[in-house]
Formats: structure tokens, sequence, C-alpha cells
């Protein structure tokens, strides 16, 4: 099955679908290894994994590139920021047809002006009304599998108001997006009126520190979420352990421990080693057969 259509298959279900947030190829592998149905692509960690804060410094080639490494990585549905769309609605249509070229089973695109920034600080600016609307106009016309999913997430809420940005997503709807996402809302009423004031799918932003009051999961299934991404969840808890192991090594000149009976092999063992060395013996036993036959 098409990880598009599995992607779909999920969202039809009642339980809400949580992402942890990855933004390379061992934290897309992790993720799916611990048993999530769906990895997310945050941009926030992809573009601080190239040494950059979240200010919209990165190319759509550069994101384009980051999802298809960790999409073969995985086996799940993976969905990515895709920022602004990274321009006008000709931008769009050829970012929506990067990212499903490289196996992406959907992503999000937003109505700040480019450069943006992340949906939790201050300072974001916002396109017209009109203007985000016919880029996500674009971006579903743009797509060639109908089961790719066009993700609309507007800033609205911190630029102009809470209304507006309930009015931009459901404008973004009525132009054929399959979810809304409406970014930063800032009370618990807020929060809960989404899922409400919405006409479509909603996904819920989980940022700790962020502009959006903290709820459980299961909380946000009971509003009415049905999906919700965890953008820092990966990028944070190795910010933390890295900086553990290298104050442990610079102040005892020995590395982390590591757990007991593990090897060098049973980490390669995670990202495929297995499956590598299984091609390498079917093609090393063919020729041995060939050899043979040739005498």
């Amino acid at each position: 099955m098409k990880t598009t259509t599995r992607l779909r298959e999920l969202l039809s279900k009642p339980d809400i679908i949580v992402a942890p947030g990855a933004y390379d190829g061992i934290t897309a592998r992790l993720a799916e290894q611990a048993g999530f149905p769906v990895v997310y692509m945050t941009g926030a960690g992809t573009s601080m994994a190239r040494g950059f804060p979240d200010f919209g410094l990165l190319s759509m080639s550069e994101m384009v590139e980051n999802a298809g490494v960790m999409a073969r990585s995985i086996s799940v549905p993976l969905i990515s920021d895709a920022d602004t769309g990274y321009g006008n609605e000709l931008n769009v249509t050829r970012a929506v047809r990067e990212f499903e070229t490289r196996g992406v089973a959907g992503i999000h695109i937003e109505d700040q002006v480019s450069p943006k920034r992340c949906g939790h600080l201050d300072g974001k600016v916002v396109v017209s009304h009109e203007e985000f609307i016919s880029k996500i106009r674009a971006a579903v016309a743009a797509r060639r599998d109908p089961d790719f999913l066009i993700i609309a997430r507007t800033d609205a809420r911190a630029v102009t108001s809470f209304e507006d940005a309930i009015g931009r997503a459901n404008a973004a709807l009525g132009m054929g997006a399959d979810m809304a996402f409406v970014e930063a809302v800032q009370t618990a009423e807020e929060l809960s009126s989404v899922p409400r004031l919405v006409k479509g799918p909603c996904l819920l932003n989980v940022v700790p520190g962020g502009k959006t009051p903290r709820i459980t999961m299961e909380e946000a299934q009971a509003l009415g979420y049905r999906l919700a991404i965890h953008p820092g969840v990966l990028l944070g808890a190795v910010i933390v352990a890295a900086d553990q192991a290298l104050q442990k090594l610079r102040a005892t000149g020995e590395p982390p421990n590591i757990p007991q009976g593990a090897t060098v092999m049973d980490t390669f063992r995670r990202f495929g080693a297995d499956e590598w060395n299984a091609l390498r013996r079917q093609f090393a036993d063919e020729e041995q057969q060939h050899g043979q036959n040739a005498l």
C-alpha cells in the first residue's frame, strides 16, 4: 500500500494520530521503531541540523532533499513541513510535485510571508487571505496522487485575529485542502474552539514552551483533533543527551555507557544491516553458482 493511501486510512480511524518530529534518517527510523504510525519532518529540526535557526533560511531543494532521505528510511507515512511553498503559485506547484516524487505522504503550507519564522516566535507577518487561498488552490491542483495530503496552515492568530485564522482555515478547506492547521492558538478556549469552528479535520502542534497551552493526547482527541505533531520531541532529547555525553567525555576522557552487551553491529542492525548483508550473500552465492556452471 502506498504511504499516501496508508495515511488516509489512518486518518479515517477514530483515534488521534501522534506523529513525533524527526529531522534526519536516524531520528525518522527511531520514531518508526518506537511504534509510531506516522513521522513528521520538522522544519525547525531540519534547519538546526544544518546549523541555522528556524527563520526560513533553507531553500525548497534543501527541505525536499531531507524529506526524501527520511521517506526512504522508513516504511510508515512521512508528513513534511513545506514552509510557505517557497514563492508564488508556480513555486507551490513545483514544491508539491517535488515532495510527492520523494515519497512524502503529505505536506503543510502556511500563510506567512517569506522568509517565515517559527510559528511560536513573535514578529510573524502573513500574506493576504486571497494570496494564501490561491496557494492552497495551486497545491491541490498540483498533486498527481489524489491521496497526497495537503494541510493548510495559518499563522494569522498572532498577526490579525483568531477569527481571521478560522476563516482562512475554512476557506482553504473549501478550496480542497484536506486538513487545517491553526498555528499557535493562545488560550485553552481557543484550543478547544478550533475543531468546533473549523469545517474539517484539524492538526494540533504540540510545542512545549510555546504559545499554545499544553494538553494530553487524550484531551486533544476528545476535543476533536485528528493529528498531533510533536516537532521538538527528538531534537530536544538529542540536544540534552549530546550535552551530557560531551560533558562526560571532556571531564573523564570516557564515552558514555552503552547498553550491556551492545555491539557496533547491534546499532547497524537498527538501520538495515541484516537486509544489506543478505543481499551481499545472495549475489555472492549467485556468482559462485555461475562460476561452477561455467566449469
